[in-house]
């Protein structure tokens, strides 16, 4: 919310639609327009990283899309899988260990483990 009101450009979007934009893009070859575009943005927010598995093309156009952008700004990445096993959604263990070393190179990570606020909301609405 600070970057947004500090005047600062966010994309937030959730992993498995950038996937989806991602494989329409190099369908209809502007994968380059669209990463270069991403690479603009000062903040990126990518949401429910582990809710769905991708296929080798989309693990790959995936992991060369944020190997970029750790160099390039600033990313908030969420997810509720544990880094070990990030494996499920990408199905390459060589790929899905590069991903890792690269995100988790000088990033911060915070481990908001506890009960689901959803759930909680939701036992004090039926009751």
């Amino acid at each position: 919310m600070e970057a947004c009101l500090s005047g600062k450009s966010v994309l937030f979007t959730n992993i498995p639609n950038l996937v989806i934009e991602l494989k329409e893009s190099m369908s209809a070859n502007q994968l380059n327009f669209y990463k270069r575009r991403f690479g603009k943005y000062d903040l990126v927010i990518l949401d429910e990283l582990g809710y769905v598995s991708f296929d080798q093309i989309g693990s790959e156009i995936l992991f060369n899309l944020l190997s970029n952008r750790t160099t390039a700004g600033s990313m908030i990445i969420t997810t509720n899988l544990s880094f070990d096993r990030w494996e499920e959604t990408f199905k390459d263990p060589m790929l899905t260990a590069a991903m890792v070393d690269r995100l988790a190179h000088r990033a911060h990570v915070l481990d908001l483990s506890g009960p689901s606020f959803r759930v909680e909301d939701t036992k004090k609405w039926l009751n």
